[in-house]
């Protein structure tokens, strides 16, 4: 019985260290299935209220918390094994630990910057409500860059270094960073001018008539610009490409206009004036003409084939679809308007006048046969 009390006082006194460590990882483990568990159920029932915060902050803090929970426990038990082996390599657990805490809470807030980004985005967007993407994004981005910048300056304050030498020595770098990386700074404060100007946002379909762009707005980045065109192949354009090219916006047009010329025969001239009173007329009255913009129709040539009239008008619509749709309506109406009074709508003929007729040669000779 004393042989055994005496291995009992031998183990607690010269390995109780060992148990401390196993108590401490076993409670890691313990603490990280539990905050696991509360916080999946605690997610699931959250994501089905209506608020922007809650779930988004849940879904934030599960992956962060459990390396949090890691760093700080074997953190603890790496300064238990020190006390016992005073090991050099153990004096690093400090910076470490600081160095992993403050990697974890700017892990922890650029989750939720990027959460709730998704979640105000999923609100409009299932609510019906038009949604300004593009500043949504751009917020976005300026928080998720100060996070990160806040964390490498508290790092790097942890590790014992002044802040303010740090600030001044990229002061000096930046200066031959920004030589050396001019393009990539262009393109960095051209994406800043078009989050500051607006031109365009994601979603609007745009065009360029100084270059072979046309497509849709589907990413602004900070270096690049996605434009996804007509035919579906992805287009990449430098941000700095932007200060100097015209870009058009017909996403942002308030009316699309109807501009066409119709000829009609030389023959039917004399029906002209009608025809064009009528074919106003009818454009007055049409339910998807705006008869409160600039509204024209009136003969304005002599054609070579034809005498022409020109139609110029305004939709409601934006739509490109629906545009020509209303467009194929005008133009079927103006031709029935045409035919109505007996004229015809021109085609290119040309017209030989003979003075002295035609002479086919002599006669032939009846031979009475």
């Amino acid at each position: 019985m004393k042989q055994a009390i005496d291995w009992l006082t031998f183990i607690y006194t010269e390995h109780f260290w060992m148990l401390q460590v196993f108590a401490v990882v076993f409670s890691v483990l313990f603490f990280n299935f539990i905050q696991k568990r509360v916080l999946t159920r605690l997610y699931e029932r959250l994501r089905k209220t209506g608020n922007l915060w809650d779930d988004a902050l849940v879904n934030a803090i599960q992956k962060p918390l459990s390396v949090f929970i890691w760093i700080v426990g074997m953190a603890f038990a790496a300064e238990i094994v020190q006390r016992k082996t005073g090991a050099i390599i153990f004096e690093a657990i400090g910076p470490v630990r600081d160095i992993g805490v403050i990697t974890t809470v700017g892990w922890f807030l650029l989750r939720l910057a990027s959460n709730i980004e998704d979640n105000i985005i999923s609100k409009h967007k299932r609510a019906g409500e038009k949604v300004d993407q593009t500043t949504v994004d751009a917020i976005g981005k300026l928080i998720r860059i100060s996070i990160v910048i806040t964390c490498v300056l508290v790092g790097v304050q942890s590790l014992g270094y002044s802040v303010s030498g740090v600030l001044a020595f990229g002061g000096v770098g930046g200066i031959a960073v920004g030589f050396a990386a001019k393009d990539l700074l262009a393109n960095f404060f051209g994406g800043l001018m078009i989050y500051l100007d607006r031109p365009f946002e994601v979603g609007d379909w745009v065009r360029s008539p100084d270059r072979d762009i046309e497509g849709t707005i589907e990413k602004i980045g900070w270096r690049l610009t996605v434009i996804r065109t007509f035919d579906k192949r992805p287009l990449y354009i430098p941000n700095s490409t932007f200060a100097s090219i015209a870009v058009e916006n017909p996403s942002r047009m308030s009316n699309r206009r109807i501009y066409e010329t119709i000829g009609i025969r030389y023959n039917d001239i004399s029906k002209m004036d009608i025809i064009t009173r009528e074919v106003k007329d009818m454009l007055v009255k049409h339910p998807a003409i705006d008869e409160t913009l600039t509204m024209m129709v009136n003969f304005n040539k002599f054609n070579n084939s034809s005498v022409d009239f020109f139609v110029y008008c305004f939709t409601y619509t934006t739509e490109w679809t629906e545009f020509h749709e209303i467009k194929q309506d005008v133009l079927l109406k103006i031709s029935a308007i045409i035919t109505s009074h007996g004229a015809e709508i021109a085609f290119p003929t040309s017209t030989i006048h003979i003075p002295d007729g035609v002479n086919f040669g002599p006669e032939p000779l009846n031979t009475g046969k």
